[in-house]
């Protein structure tokens, strides 16, 4: 039956009449879409089989896929997580409130649903005032995957939640565009040495300051559905639109000449092109359809403009998106990277 789904208007202070009423929602078992800094969740109690199954059925997502769990101190761990290392509590101190999803061994309180079905917990406490709000008015741990469509673009605004899950949803508290645009950097902490699962805004090199060694264990590809993964984000199609997107890597001149190239072949075979660019890129390819990912060496623009980007672009009917690979690779480009090539349905090289 579909949902009378509500638009909760907050602006993040205690006492905030439009938080109290989405807590009240989450207390009842009902799913609510709220803003993070990294995108928008969409929400239920994490101890709750019932809620958490029907952030599944909202999304479409598939039952082996296992959600973050998102808290408002470090203390809530303890009742969630055990055989925490020193390593863990670390990067707590350091990094939390923020972008930084660690993977512990769970305890039985959580539930199976929750974990997709495995013996671990990912666990985050969100840098953003609404949603701390939001978690201490319910008095919840509030499991939180993206708030959108299962395989779609993340959302970074409120609309965008409501373009893929109004009338599926209970409510979203419209809190604005959130400040960085990917989720989170995911960390296994339960072997001898931290693994990351997913790149986000937090980088290798600023883990290895806090707690030393730590490895990569992600690629960019999306895995088999018959492999057991222990992320978000590692497993089926994800951050794709309905548009066919090719993604261009390469230096600035050598990508600039193929995307001339590949939008000449798709024109004269009438297709409606849409061009995801850097700013050096969209003064040089002026095209009708057209959107910024930021200045090419500054990759947390285009982290905040991707999702929109591709957004965007669907909702003007591409048929095909050619996205600009010309920006700075490192720091929360290796995260950009990640997310475009699980969108893309071609790379090409340069």
């Amino acid at each position: 039956m579909k949902k009378d789904t509500r638009i909760l208007r907050a602006g993040g202070k205690v006492g905030d009449e439009q938080i109290i009423e989405a807590a009240r929602i989450l207390r009842e078992g009902g799913t609510v879409a709220f803003p993070t800094e990294t995108v928008y969740g969409l929400g239920a109690d994490a101890l709750n089989e019932k809620a958490v199954s029907r952030i599944f059925k909202a999304k479409g997502r598939p039952a082996d896929n296992p959600l973050i769990v998102h808290v408002g101190s470090k203390e809530r761990c303890m009742e969630l997580a055990r055989n925490i290392p020193e390593k863990a509590l670390l990067l707590m101190d350091e990094f939390w409130p923020g972008p930084l999803t660690l993977i512990m061994e769970r305890k039985s309180i959580v539930p199976d649903v929750t974990t997709g079905g495995l013996d671990t917990v990912a666990l985050r406490m969100p840098e953003n005032e609404i949603a701390l709000e939001l978690i201490r008015q319910s008095g919840k741990p509030i499991a939180a995957p993206s708030a959108n469509l299962s395989g779609r673009p993340s959302p970074t605004t409120a609309e965008h939640v409501l373009s893929d899950l109004c009338g599926r949803i209970d409510a979203v508290v419209d809190g604005g565009e959130v400040s960085i645009g990917l989720e989170s950097t995911v960390v296994d902490m339960t072997g001898d040495t931290p693994c990351i699962l997913r790149p986000g805004k937090i980088t290798k090199e600023e883990l290895e300051a806090c707690i030393g060694d730590v490895r990569i264990a992600y690629d960019d590809k999306v895995h088999p559905e018959s492999e057991i993964v222990r992320s978000p984000g590692m497993k089926y199609t994800h951050y794709s639109p309905d548009s066919i997107v090719i993604l261009v890597e390469g230096e600035n001149d050598a990508v600039i000449s193929r995307m001339k190239e590949l939008i000449s072949d798709f024109h004269s075979r009438g297709a409606n092109v849409g061009l995801l660019l850097t700013d050096e890129s969209k003064r040089i390819l002026p095209v009708e359809m057209t959107y910024s990912l930021g200045e090419k060496d500054r990759p947390e623009q285009a982290a905040k403009n991707l999702f929109s980007g591709l957004r965007y672009l669907d909702e003007r009917k591409a048929d095909i998106i050619i996205v600009d690979g010309s920006f700075y690779p490192d720091g929360i480009g290796k995260a950009v990277f990640n997310r475009v090539r699980k969108a893309a349905d071609m790379i090409i090289k340069v």
